[in-house]
C-alpha cells in the first residue's frame, strides 16, 4: 500500500523524494469495510485522512434523519476540521460506502513533519483552501438553485460519484427527497 501512496504523492512536483519518505514514515494505512464508520458523531476526530481507495460520505443525524453533507473518493483529503484542529467532538459521521483504504495522520505528526519539511505546511494550507472553496460551492448550490438545477450541477461537477453513491444519499446531499430526485431524473431522461 505504501507504493500506492508513493505513486500518488509522486504526482506532485513540489514533493522531493525525502518529503515523500517523511510522509510515509509518519502516516498509517487503515482498512475499512463497506458500512464501517471512520468517525462517529460525538467522537473526537484526531486524525486527518487521504482516500487511497473507496468512497465515503459525511452526514449528521437531525431529528432522526440522515443529512449528507459530503462525499469523498480516491485522492481526496478527508478532515473534520473543528474536531481535528480544536479537539472538539465531531458533529458528523463518516461512513464507508465501499471497502476503503485511507492514509491517516495525527495533528502531532503533521506539525512535526511541517517543521522538517516546510513545503508540507504549504500543501496543508492549499488543501484547507480547497476544502473551504468546496464548502462555499456547496452552500451556494443549496441556496441559489432549485432542486433540478442542483442535481444537474451535481452531475456535471461530480460524474465520478454517480455510479458509486446510492441515490438516497445524493438526494440527501442535495436537500431533496428521494422521490423528488426520482421525478427529476425521469424528467431529465425524457428531455
Amino acid at each position: 500500500m505504501n507504493d500506492l501512496l508513493r505513486k500518488f504523492l509522486g504526482q506532485f512536483n513540489r514533493f522531493k523524494p525525502s518529503d515523500i519518505d517523511l510522509i510515509i514514515e509518519n502516516t498509517t494505512i487503515e482498512f475499512f469495510k463497506k458500512g464501517d464508520f471512520v468517525v462517529t458523531e460525538g467522537q473526537i476526530s484526531d486524525k486527518c485522512y487521504l482516500v487511497l481507495k473507496g468512497c465515503l460520505r459525511q452526514f449528521k443525524m437531525i431529528d432522526g434523519v440522515e443529512k449528507t453533507s459530503g462525499f469523498f473518493i480516491e485522492e481526496m483529503p478527508l478532515v473534520i476540521y473543528s474536531s481535528y484542529l480544536d479537539g472538539k467532538p465531531s458533529e458528523f459521521n463518516i461512513q464507508c460506502l465501499e471497502d476503503t483504504i485511507l492514509v491517516s495522520g495525527t495533528r502531532e505528526k503533521e506539525l512535526e513533519m511541517q517543521l522538517k519539511s516546510p513545503i508540507l505546511e504549504h500543501i496543508t494550507l492549499l488543501i484547507m483552501v480547497s476544502d473551504y472553496r468546496k464548502a462555499e460551492r456547496y452552500i451556494a448550490l443549496l441556496n441559489n438553485y432549485n432542486p433540478e438545477e442542483r442535481y444537474l450541477k451535481f452531475m456535471k461537477s461530480n460524474p465520478n460519484f454517480l455510479n458509486r453513491i446510492p441515490l438516497v444519499h445524493i438526494a440527501s446531499y442535495l436537500s431533496i427527497t428521494p422521490e423528488s430526485l426520482s421525478r427529476i431524473r425521469k424528467r431529465i431522461v425524457q428531455k
